[in-house]
């Protein structure tokens, strides 16, 4: 039995296109560094409409995990799933990419 609940876990990673352990990654700019220890990142995405082809923007907000609270409004960062920390919040901040310059 274990080994039948073994092969359907590798299948549904063959199903969704990760391998184990593989983890999604998104580049996004901080909108809110409010709330202690977690950032609201932005993440822009550029795509074509299936019928007409005219290209639109989609937006999603992620609150994302920063343990240092180093990153500020404005920042570019690379986000990373993560497993739940809290009711909303399922990634991390892993690195800045681009900070702006300040006048």
């Amino acid at each position: 039995m274990a080994k039948e609940n073994a092969m359907s876990a590798g299948t549904a990673a063959a199903e969704t296109g990760r391998a184990q352990g593989s983890k999604r990654k998104l580049v996004g700019v901080v909108i809110g560094d409010k709330m202690d220890k977690t950032r609201v990142v932005v993440v822009t995405r550029r795509l074509a409409h299936a019928k007409y082809g005219k290209y639109m923007t989609r937006r999603a907000k992620y609150k994302a995990h920063d343990e240092k609270n180093e990153y500020r409004v404005g920042d570019r960062v690379e986000i990373v799933e993560s497993r739940p920390l809290s009711r909303e919040k399922r990634w991390r901040v892993e690195r800045l990419l681009e900070r702006p310059q300040e006048a």
